[in-house]
């Protein structure tokens, strides 16, 4: 049967829901190119129409460069063509700097696996929004031009609601295909679809997928009826083992026409969406697609992140220069590392030979570069040199110019030795940097080169390390706590307060900063620090707020009072020293360690916003554990001592939670997390109406005082001064700070978390927006 050509309200709705959706991630996209600092979104010409559009593609682009390993001078080439006049400016300069944040921002449509077709979208999106001249061929030819790219021709993913039409078929719903089946089979379709079996298992399905789906309203709709006809053809095999021959020969009817919608209907939808779209969707199903995508966005949240003084073409970084001549000196010439999200090998060439066959490898991928040793084979790891053994000076006739390649032995106990080689399998290729080192010690770049894996052997390394981190992880989130223990054990940490938690990327030196003067205790009282005899009050009632012993309703007095105290000195200090001589802000660097890294660290983060503090994930090897605060320092101080007390109430609690309230069959750790983060949210919120009741009674107090001696700025002026100076020390130290990233949780304990953080609540998001903590990018 054929259905009529013209657009149902599934298609109309589909159509208007991908139209929205793409429009606010090329928003996300563009305020991400005007908020990096780097003055390409004030330089992009008005001839390219829409600026934000252009500011999308162009930052796609440059993604994509990275992405394909391309050098900053290209970069700066399609910069020059993109913008007339712009090679007045620094454009490598920016170009780097931009290359450098890419990975810190934390958005996986700028990271090296989707950068390819996000550009794609980009472009596409952008081409679409151009006038039109009349002759298509030149107007594709110029934007070609311009933008140093092929511009997506018109096709499918202009319309994919409507690929079904080449089939005689529009986009619909499988109810509203089995209208117009025949009776029996309709009603018997119906009558499945609507059950409430089927519909809670659709539901849940869909919010399995929700969300990885990125937001993506016509997404969602895609996998909500791939989720039905899923559980259509579930439902019939069960029938069909038990039934007679004519009930299977109907349910074969059904099996057929489940298939047509699927084949004529649904399939050519998602074929005709855009590379990303499908790459969305299908890594939004269970299995091996989206874990390696949920351990790959933990891998690169650990992964330090290079400054823009990597991405310099004539010169390899500090760090890596450093390297090089440290692993010279012990006989070492090769080390692997990720530069943003693109695997890197770096090599240095020490003899002629090497040098010959470094500057004519293509990178083509007729022998891999890395040839993993997987633990299946008894294959001898000669080192890690690229070109160890491929050389033999006394046989004349031996191969000047082979493929480089390395026997790579991953650990696969070695969470982190397996995502590096997941992001090598993922991307498909790494970057091979060749290094000279100078008699005088100085570090050269000889050659970098895109580095091709092999198809076949991309695919086997990537079955491989999921299989491994499914073993050590099955849980993506935890492995963040794998990776510490990586780092700790391999590394000697230096002394740290104690605590729990995790860091971002970035490169501070994380070493605590004092105010000059000294640091006695005198000079510690006069600055606000909590006196002797007030702390003491409130460790003890934080020590019974802990206490097992105690009654639901006497833990939170004990919480209450104790945060009441802090709150109060705090205020009283900050109008004191408002009229004597006030105190500045201060920093220092809390230290923490797992059991569970992230919410630990967000603990700490969001006290420390509720107590007018400010915090940064610094980042670094040295500060893998380490949160640095901004603050007055009786501020800080409250917060490192109600941090140290909640730590153990949550850690606690979260066990019981678990054991009391956890359902059958839900992931312990899961629940876990999703509790911590509504005790969280709880605790944070208690300690935010503690700081407001007392600045509202210090303004009573106030008003009270009007005409007297003790009258002078109000109290929210007086705060909001302090809080300004917070702000000012830390964008002096951290000048470049992106967005903290939503929290993003699978688990049901939420609101049980809620509910024992002392507030009952009902309902809200499962996706929660992070404080203003911010995370080094720079």
């Amino acid at each position: 049967m054929t259905d009529s050509y013209a657009d149902g309200s599934s298609a109309e709705w589909f159509r208007q829901a991908r139209r929205d959706w793409i429009a606010g991630r090329i928003d996300d996209l563009a305020d991400m190119l005007e908020a990096a600092g780097t003055g390409l979104y004030d330089l992009l010409p008005d001839d390219l129409g829409n600026r934000r559009l252009a500011a999308a593609a162009t930052l796609a682009r440059v993604a994509a460069h990275e992405a394909r390993a391309e050098p900053v001078a290209e970069t700066s080439r399609m910069l020059e063509r993109l913008i007339p006049g712009s090679h007045r400016h620094d454009l490598p300069g920016a170009a780097r700097e931009l290359r450098s944040r890419l990975a810190a921002w934390g958005e996986p449509a700028v990271w090296s696996w989707n950068a390819a077709a996000w550009e794609e979208l980009a472009l596409w999106w952008w081409r679409r929004h151009q006038p039109r001249t009349g002759d298509p061929a030149r107007e594709f030819a110029e934007w070609s031009s311009r933008w140093s790219a092929e511009i997506p021709w018109n096709g499918n993913i202009d319309e994919p609601e409507r690929a079904p039409r080449r089939h005689g078929r529009t986009l619909v719903t499988p109810a509203a295909f089995f209208a117009s089946e025949p009776e029996p089979l309709r009603l018997l379709a119906h009558a499945v679809l609507r059950s409430p079996r089927t519909v809670a298992a659709v539901e849940d399905a869909v919010l399995l997928r929700e969300e990885h789906l990125q937001g993506a309203g016509h997404l969602r709709w895609l996998a909500e009826q791939q989720a039905s006809v899923d559980r259509l053809e579930a439902w019939r095999r069960v029938q069909q083992e038990s039934g007679s021959e004519a009930t299977r020969a109907f349910l074969a009817e059904l099996s057929e026409a489940v298939k047509r919608y699927a084949t004529l209907v649904l399939q050519p939808v998602v074929d005709a969406l855009s590379t990303c779209e499908r790459a969305i969707l299908d890594g939004s199903r269970p299995g091996p697609h989206r874990n390696a995508a949920e351990y790959l966005d933990t891998f690169l949240d650990w992964q330090v992140q290079s400054d823009d003084d990597a991405w310099r073409d004539e010169a390899p970084s500090a760090d890596v220069a450093r390297r090089a001549r440290e692993l010279r000196e012990r006989g070492e010439t090769t080390w692997q590392g990720v530069r943003g999200s693109v695997p890197v090998w770096y090599h240095i060439v020490t003899s002629p030979q090497e040098k010959a066959a470094a500057l004519a490898y293509s990178g083509r991928p007729s022998a891999s570069v890395v040839r993993v040793r997987t633990g299946d084979d008894d294959v001898t790891v000669p080192g890690l040199s690229l070109f160890e053994g491929l050389f033999d000076e006394s046989d004349e006739s031996a191969d000047w110019y082979p493929d480089p390649g390395i026997d790579v032995p991953y650990d696969p106990d070695s969470a982190s030795d397996l995502c590096g080689l997941l992001a090598l399998a993922q991307l498909g290729h790494a970057r091979l940097e060749f290094l000279t080192v100078q008699a005088d010690g100085t570090v050269r770049t000889l050659r970098a080169v895109r580095a091709q894996v092999r198809e076949d052997d991309a695919k086997a390394y990537r079955r491989w390390a999921l299989a491994a981190l499914a073993g050590l992880a099955p849980d993506p989130e935890d492995l963040a706590d794998l990776i510490a223990r990586d780092e700790e054990e391999g590394t000697d940490q230096p002394d740290e307060t104690s605590g729990a938690g995790g860091t971002e990327h970035g490169g501070s030196d994380g070493a605590p900063s004092t105010e000059p003067g000294g640091s006695s205790a005198d000079r510690r009282t006069a600055n606000g620090a909590l006196p002797p005899e007030l702390l003491g009050k409130v460790r003890a009632l934080l020590r019974k707020a802990e206490d097992r012993a105690a009654t639901e309703e006497e833990a939170r007095a004990f919480l209450a009072k104790a945060t009441e105290l802090m709150a109060k000195y705090g205020i009283e200090q900050a109008m004191l020293h408002d009229v004597d001589a006030p105190a500045g802000p201060v920093d220092k660097v809390v230290g923490v360690h797992p059991p569970y890294a992230k919410e630990m660290r967000r603990l700490l983060s969001w006290i420390a916003e509720a107590m007018r503090c400010r915090s940064v994930y610094p980042g670094g090897k040295a500060n893998r554990h380490r949160v640095h605060l901004f603050g007055h320092e009786g501020d800080i101080q409250a917060v490192e001592v109600l941090f140290a007390s909640l730590r153990l109430q949550m850690l606690d609690g979260a066990d019981r939670a678990d054991r009391a309230h956890r359902p059958v069959g839900e992931d312990a750790r899961a629940y876990k997390r999703s509790w911590m983060l509504g005790f969280i949210r709880e605790v944070t919120d208690r300690v935010r109406a503690a700081q407001e009741a007392a600045r509202t009674e210090a303004e009573h107090e106030q008003k009270a005082a009007q005409g007297t001696e003790r009258a002078g700025r109000s109290v929210a002026l007086v705060l909001a001064d302090r809080s300004a100076l917070v702000e000012a020390r830390l964008n002096d130290r951290y000048p470049k700070l992106g967005k903290a990233r939503p929290t993003k949780f699978k688990g049901t304990g939420y609101w049980q978390g809620r509910v024992d953080g002392r507030r009952a609540d009902i309902g809200g998001p499962t996706v929660v927006p992070e404080p203003r903590s911010g995370q080094l990018i720079g």
